[in-house]
């Protein structure tokens, strides 16, 4: 369940109290519940219940006569509730310097793939080919991929599935995301046929690679 599944699941009212201390920064419970239009401590009650689920904390601010008051503010799973479009905002930057410098990108994605095959070499050198897809596999999934890797049902190799494409919104603009993702498993796995059999960017639900020693 992404973030945004996550808000749209939420009460109205504590979607709103969300929106408004996202807008805000922080805000006092009097404060909040004022702007909505509910009791300070029916406000206190939906407050508490934000802090439980952990998109909510609070400080102690004095801020005038008296004991210091609560005044609440978003955490980061609170702030990764509402969407960030850094997928459009890299596409764009690419395509600009693409446009200024022709291939631009190519050596950007280069660079990444000999980063991601720098760290495959170091982890992927037991003998058998299995332990190695095991291993490029953990890669793949510490980057975002949600990778996993099983046996082809005819025993012939395996099958590395990545269920999220940690780069989608820039490999929908840019297909050398997608060749370059390609590139950097047959080069990490150097004595097997790899085979794109499944692609997300074509609407398929997720990525998926065949894997199978190469014949001496």
């Amino acid at each position: 369940m992404t973030e945004q599944d996550a808000f749209a699941l939420l009460p109205e009212t504590r979607r709103e109290i969300l929106r408004h201390l996202k807008r805000a920064g922080e805000l006092r419970a009097e404060e909040l519940a004022e702007t909505i239009g509910m009791t300070a401590s029916g406000m206190r009650q939906q407050l508490a219940g934000l802090v439980a689920e952990g998109y909510v904390t609070h400080r102690q601010a004095r801020l005038g006569p008296g004991r210091p008051k609560h005044v609440y503010r978003l955490t980061a799973a609170g702030e990764n509730l509402f969407p960030r479009r850094y997928g459009d905002l890299v596409g764009d930057l690419l395509e600009t310097a693409q446009a200024e410098d022709p291939g631009f990108v190519d050596r950007l994605f280069d660079r990444r793939r000999e980063r991601r095959l720098e760290r495959a070499r170091a982890v992927a050198t037991a003998p058998d080919l299995g332990s190695r897809v095991a291993a490029i596999t953990a890669i793949l999934d510490e980057d975002g991929y949600l990778a996993g890797c099983d046996p082809l049902a005819d025993g012939s190799g395996w099958l590395i599935v990545e269920q999220n494409c940690a780069i989608f919104d820039v490999a929908v603009r840019c297909g050398t995301a997608c060749s370059s993702e390609l590139t950097f498993l047959r080069e990490a796995l150097p004595d097997a046929e790899i085979r794109r059999v499944s692609h997300m960017v074509a609407g398929a639900p997720h990525c998926a690679y065949e894997v199978r020693p190469i014949e001496r």
